[in-house]
């Protein structure tokens, strides 16, 4: 089996093709935000792995890449989906200006050791649980130095002003819900693992459901990655660019599931198509040369 997996603020914030813009801006406007940015760019890697004829068997997402991941299973159109991150986005620095907050990562410590110092600390919680040996806090912006303080390993601070997944952005995720609501869900095409929970989504209300809670939710992507283990997915291909997942994956030592970024695959697949061309010179296939043991999988 075969996933398709998206990053969140983690992808590569990049300008949108020029065919994009138009349907952009007539969503947001001139000024386009960073949010915006990494949800078009998942969905261009998404409609390019259509034109490719590449299917995943089941997609997730991490965090704002769940919206890139409902798109990609088709459970809202592109002006759609520009239109929610863009909401999305405008709300979390609305709650950004009324509770200023922030977020660190914790590298090479256990999640269990970074649970015991919040449990002694006030003003921060977990936000993510990346893998094994990362683990995200999500706080009020005072109170954050002093959680770092009390846990062992190297803390790198995110660059964002909010307290994402957490208590901190309660109203954004309230009037998120609101937008949610209004808004018209297909059924997705292939199942979409949450990351509130690593629950496999099959269903339009499902899928809105797990959105509407997912800005204070904390992200369990252990969780979808033992979900996805458990589905057998052998091999994850990361759409959004910045490849961060694919990194995370190493933590887990899995080696029944392995990870590819949509670039590296784009490059595998462009090099086999290089492969099939005839040599000049060289008889077409079917006129001089005969394979005793049937065509070559040319499958890259």
């Amino acid at each position: 089996m075969k996933a398709f997996v998206f990053p969140g603020q983690g992808g590569t914030v990049t300008e949108p093709e020029a065919r994009q813009l138009p349907a952009i801006r007539e969503v947001v406007g001139d000024r386009i935000p960073d949010q915006v940015k990494v949800f078009v760019r998942a969905a261009r890697d998404a409609d390019e792995s259509r034109e490719l004829h590449l299917r995943p068997d089941v997609v997730a997402g991490h965090s704002l890449g769940e919206y890139g991941a409902a798109y990609a299973a088709g459970c809202f159109d592109l002006e759609t989906g520009i239109w929610l991150v863009a909401q999305r986005d405008r709300f979390l620095a609305e709650a950004a200006e009324e509770a200023p907050g922030g977020m660190v990562a914790i590298l090479k410590a256990d999640p269990e050791e970074v649970e015991r110092a919040l449990g002694e600390s006030e003003g921060s919680v977990v936000a993510n649980y990346n893998s094994p040996r990362q683990t995200v806090i999500s706080g009020l912006r005072d109170a954050l130095g002093d959680t770092v303080s009390r846990i062992r390993g190297r803390a790198v601070r995110l660059n964002v002003s909010f307290a994402a997944h957490s208590p901190y952005v309660a109203a954004a995720n309230e009037k998120m819900r609101g937008v949610l609501d209004g808004v018209e869900f297909r059924v997705p095409e292939f199942p979409i693992v949450s990351a509130v929970d690593g629950s496999v989504l099959v269903s339009a209300e499902g899928v809105r459901e797990a959105l509407k809670g997912q800005m204070v939710a904390p992200v369990r992507w252990v969780k979808v990655v033992e979900t996805l283990a458990r589905m057998r997915v052998e091999e994850w291909v990361e759409l959004g660019g910045g490849g961060v997942l694919t990194r995370m994956l190493r933590d887990f030592e899995l080696p029944s599931l392995k990870g590819v970024t949509f670039e590296d695959l784009r490059s595998r697949l462009y090099e086999g198509a290089q492969n099939l061309l005839p040599i000049a010179g060289a008889p077409a296939e079917g006129e001089g040369e005969t394979d005793p043991d049937g065509p070559a999988d040319k499958t890259p």
